[in-house]
This record gives C-alpha cells, structure tokens and sequence, in this order.
C-alpha cells in the first residue's frame, strides 16, 4: 500500500505574487505605504514644486505659450497646433521651425496651454500648478506599475513595498527634474513619461484579462505619450522587456502583447509624416543649432569622427554624475560649456567604461539578479533617443533630457541597498536620507526658475563656457537694466552684460544675436560709436536681421544728434542722420534733426524739405507745420510762412505764437 494513500488533502497553494497582494489589499493588517502610498507620492510631488506657483514663465515658454500664435488663439488656435511642427507658432516662418534637428512634432501639450489660455488667459500660476500636478499623477502612477510589476518578486517578500516606494520617493525628489517641472514647457517630458506609464499599466492589464478597455486606455495613453514627445517611443523596448524578464513571458508572446502600443506609434508616425515629412531635420551650420562643428579659419566645420564620438560619450557621463551628485546644476549646456573632446581625455574612458558596464551588467544579471539588468537596459533604451548617437537632437546635454531615464537610477538605489541590507526598513531609512538631500536641493534649485533674470543671472555662474548662456544673461541684463533707476547701478548691469555677449562672441564670433545685445547695451550707455560697430558686425553676420537695422538707424539718429548738440560737429551729424535716414527714410525723428541742422547751417531750402516730409507723414503734427513755417520764413518766403503756422495753430492752439 503507498504511503500517500492516507494522507490528508493538501491546500492548493497560492502564487507568491498573489499572497503579497493579498496583504496589501484594504484590511486590518494593510500597511500605511500600501493604503495611502500614491497619494503620498501625489501630496509630496506638489509641495516639493509648490513654490513654483508664484513664478514667471521662464526659458522656451515663450516658444510654445505665450509667444506662440496658435497657442494665443485658444481652442481655434488647436488646428494649427496639430497640421504644424511644434515650433512653426512661434517663428511664423516657413523653414525656421527646422532650424533645429530632428523636427517637432508635440502637439498635445500645446493643445493643453491653448486650452488653459481659452479659459484663463496668459496665466503662469495655472501652467505652474498643472505641473505640479501631473508631475504628483506620473508618482502616483510609477507606484502602481511597481506594484504590478515587483510583486512577483520573491526576494522582495513582503519588503517589496518599501523599496518601490523608496524608489517613486526617490524619483520625485530628483533634482535633475527642475528643469522639466519647474520650466512650464517642460511638461512635454512629465506628460509623455505618464502616457507610456500608464500605457504600460494598462497593456500588463490587457495581457492578463485580455479585456477590450485595456487595450483601448493602452493605446489612447500611448498615443497621447508620443504626441507629448518622441522620447515615449523608447517603451516599445521597454515593455515587452517587462513581460520578458518579470512575467517570465517568451519575446514573442510579449510582443504579441503589443498591438495596441503598436497602433498607436503607427498612427503617431502617419500623422508625424504628414505634418513634417519624412525630414528628420538637417544639420545645419549653425552653432546654436548644431553643437558639432567647430570653427576653422572663417568658416565652420564638422567634428572629426573622433571628436564627436568622444564628445558624446563623456556627455553621457557627465549624465551619470548627476544622477549621483545633482549639483551644480542649470538650464544650459550649449557650445562650449562642453568643450570639444578626445579619447585622450580620462573622464572620456571613465564614462565609456561606465556604458560598456552597464551593458555588460544588462546581460550578465539578466539571470542572476533581473531588476538589475533591466534597470541597465531601461536607462540605456530611455536614453538613446537624446544620446546624439541614434540622430542629432540640436544641443550637447539637457538635464530636462534625463526625466526618463533617471528612473532606473532611482530603482538601482534602493534595490542594491536592500540586496546588502536585507530588510526593507532599513533600506528605506537610509534611501530617506538620500530623498531629503535630494528634495532640499530640488526645492532650492525651484528658486532659480523664478523667471528670465534670476534664472540666466543664476547660471551663467556655472555654465560660464556656453555662448548661449553667456547671450541670454547679457540681454536679460541689458533689459532689466531700463527699469533701473540709480544711474551707477544701471551702468554696472549693461557693463557686465557687454562683458558676458564679449564672451558669448569668442566662443560663437559668429553669433548675430549677442552682437544685437551688445550694440543694444552700448546704446543705453550712449557709447553709440561702439554701439554703431555692434549693429552693423550683427548685419554683417545676418544681412536680413531687420531688428539691427532698424536699431542701427536708431544709433546713427542719436549719434547724429549727440555730434550735433554736444559736440557742435554740424558735418559729422549730418553724415550720421543721412546714414540713419538711408536705413529708415520715414522716421520722422531724423528727419527734423536734418531739418534743424541745414537751418542752423543757413541751408533753408533743404531744412524745408526735410520738414515738409514730416508733415506729410504726419499731417496731424502741429510741431512739425510750426518748425516749417520757420523755415519757409527764414527762407524769405513769409506768405507759406504765415500759412503753414496757421495749420500749426489750428491743431494745437497752445503753440508759441
């Protein structure tokens, strides 16, 4: 007789993954993290951003909000948000909405700002708590898909909760995110980081019920991730990746799985397509659009291979060391804040043994410990659309460009912690440490994107190589400087704006926009000989620059004025104000300052006609018929005299009889 053939019947056994959710479902014993985690997360995310609400737009909100046309329409300005490239609203020219490489094609967040501009205007605070906002959701969402995904986990038993938690914490905290959740337009990363999220929920869902709705929210959420950014497109690795190294699911089943996510990237690159064409930018010559050329001679030209490789890779790096040490940190790494790098350079080894660890560890882990080698292979995925290495995105580095990525960081922390440790509490104490460093930092750095001024003012300290950086703290200088009142402290500020658009151009000697600013900043300190030299190197550069010729005419004008009536030069003033009527024939102002000057010289003729040019322009300007009757009387002509200060006196009879 078999010895089993008494025995008692056994209990079926549950799944592991079904035990631990079990635990956590609402009950007497559930813990405080599994009842009231996301919205921990939700609460956290928003009082960490909170003071943010006060701030201005600041950086490229004007490209997309309240310096784009469509956006300004409201809900009619929607259509063009959709039929054109992202920045088309912006520029309002055929061609300049390419400048950048890679084309734009980001309608939803727009259409988001067009929406809130309908109903509340031009409204910072409203873009600022929208952020905070979807920035707390996307937290409250990366919870539940580590729940999803780590309660299978064994290892974890019943700690796991602690370390996704830890890890969502982690991730809210990062200061490396400022940029995207603190700069309003930054929303395009924080939305299509939550679409592919809940993307990836809802097709874990599908694939488990196979219900209709699942598949439906996968492919709405996807579609709307990828209309965000492009960046979203990364998650078709990284979701069947999902069911290959935590559901045990073969490659082909996972990605069987897929359709849905699927259809909606096929949708996304046909409306794509359409819009933008099958261009995906060039690369133009142009410093601020290309960080990969450098300047030979006279002329600009590419980087060697080996210098852009090299330059890449220690970007990558650079990358790695925030997400460790996130300081300092700022809002721009244009040319040359990177400078032009060579694999003699140590910290390009450094960082290219860095990647080639991480892949190996993706693919010697994948057995051993599987959290670690997907973290490898999603921070890898995540970070190759921005790399430069799969095309040209237009800059070096964006730390907004981490927002992704920085994910696996955030789950490597905890879950090599807990692997030491082997309890989740303690884990957890010690990532707490990290989390308030980390969100002391955040909160800080929120500061410094209070607006423009304080924003370029603040990092043009740490990015002191950017010509970019180096411009736009030279013009936020030389603009806040017109509300300045004390003459000594006015000065400094256009002074130390001159010094930074002098940097600007040493790295960039092509760059026509810091030779506007500084032709702008000399002329509010009346050096308008320098100023002069500014406007026409910036014409120079760019003959079509119309915001230099018409500040070009300005400074003649001025100039001629100042030669006239401080240095009694009548000759040097009349070539000056003849020079500025050239550029612009119809500004009235130059014009009388020729009439008064051929008047004072006994030319009455020529000031005659140089007056009556003003009353023809402006037949309602009672000065300009009065200095006329003053020519034609000086002229010996007493009847146009009397006449023409008859008109004066009809428009305005407080006029000097």
């Amino acid at each position: 007789m078999s010895k089993n053939k008494h025995r008692q019947p056994q209990t079926p056994q549950k799944p592991e993954r079904e035990k631990i959710l079990e635990e956590m479902r609402p009950g007497e014993n559930e813990s405080l993290i599994a009842r009231y985690g996301k919205y921990i997360l939700l609460l956290f995310a928003f009082l960490l951003y909170a003071n943010t609400l006060g701030h201005q737009y600041t950086q490229d909100d004007a490209i997309v909000i309240y310096d784009n046309m469509y956006t300004q329409k409201g809900l009619a300005g929607i259509p063009g948000l959709l039929t054109k490239d992202t920045f088309f609203g912006f520029f309002k020219k055929e061609g300049k909405d390419k400048l950048v490489s890679g084309g734009r094609y980001r309608p939803f967040t727009p259409i988001m700002f067009a929406i809130e501009y309908q109903i509340f205007g031009k409204s910072p605070f409203i873009g600022h708590l929208i952020n905070a906002l979807m920035y707390g959701l996307l937290g409250f969402f990366i919870l539940q898909l580590l729940t999803m995904i780590f309660s299978i986990r064994t290892d974890y038993k019943k700690h796991f909760e602690f370390i996704i938690f830890a890890c969502a914490l982690l991730f809210i905290a990062h200061p490396i995110h400022t940029e995207a959740v603190a700069n309003i337009k930054g929303r395009d990363e924080i939305m299509s980081m939550l679409g592919a999220v809940l993307a990836t929920i809802y097709t874990i869902k599908y694939k488990e019920k196979q219900a209709t709705s699942d598949a439906v929210f996968a492919f709405l959420f996807f579609f709307m991730a990828l209309m965000s950014k492009e960046n979203a497109i990364t998650f078709l690795a990284v979701i069947p990746a999902i069911f290959v190294f935590f559901y045990n699911t073969s490659f082909g089943k996972a990605i069987s799985k897929m359709m849905p996510v699927f259809g909606a990237t096929l949708l996304f690159l046909i409306c794509r397509t359409l819009v933008l064409g099958l261009d995906m930018g060039g690369t133009d010559i142009e410093l601020m659009n290309n960080p990969f050329i450098k300047l030979v001679g006279n002329n600009y030209i590419p980087f060697s291979g080996g210098e852009k490789l090299a330059t890449i890779i220690y970007t990558l790096g650079y990358y790695i060391k925030l997400l460790f040490l996130p300081h300092p940190l700022t809002s721009d790494y244009y040319p040359r804040q990177i400078g032009i790098m060579s694999f003699s350079d140590p910290m390009v080894l450094l960082s290219l043994v860095a990647y080639i660890g991480l892949i190996a560890m993706a693919i010697v882990m994948y057995k051993k410990d599987r959290v670690v080698s997907f973290a490898s292979l999603y921070f890898i995925a995540t970070l190759s659309i921005v790399s430069n290495i799969v095309f040209p995105i237009g800059t070096n580095m964006s730390e907004r460009f981490m927002f992704m990525p920085s994910l696996a960081f955030c789950l490597l922390v905890p879950h090599i912690l807990y692997k030491i440790i082997k309890n989740g509490k303690t884990t957890f104490g010690i990532v707490a440490v990290l989390i308030v460093l980390f969100s002391v930092k955040t909160f800080t750095r929120n500061l410094v994107w209070k607006d423009d001024f304080t924003l370029f003012t603040t990092d043009v300290e740490t990015s002191n190589k950017s010509a970019k950086m180096l411009n736009a703290a030279g013009g936020a200088l030389s603009t806040e400087s017109a509300k300045e009142q004390d003459p000594t402290k006015k000065k400094q500020m256009l002074t130390k704006a001159i010094g930074y658009l002098n940097e600007a151009v040493k790295i960039h000697p092509n760059y026509a926009n810091a030779y506007l600013i500084m032709g702008n900043s000399y002329f509010y300190l009346a050096e308008y000989d320098k100023s002069i030299l500014a406007y026409e190197q910036t014409l120079k550069i760019n003959p079509q620059f119309q915001d230099a010729s018409y500040n070009l005419a300005v400074a003649l004008r001025d100039a001629g004025r100042k030669a006239g009536e401080k240095e009694n030069n009548i000759q040097k003033a009349e070539q000056l104000l003849l020079r500025s009527l050239s550029i612009n024939p119809k500004d009235t102002e130059t014009l009388r300052l020729l009439g008064i000057s051929y008047g004072l010289s006994g030319r009455h003729a020529q000031a005659i006609e140089y007056f009556s040019k003003i009353t023809q322009l402006e037949p309602k300007n009672a000065s300009a018929f009065m200095n006329l009757s003053s020519a034609y009387n000086y002229n010996g002509d007493p009847i146009n005299a009397q006449k023409y200060k008859s008109i004066a006196l009809q428009l305005d009879p407080n006029l000097k009889k």
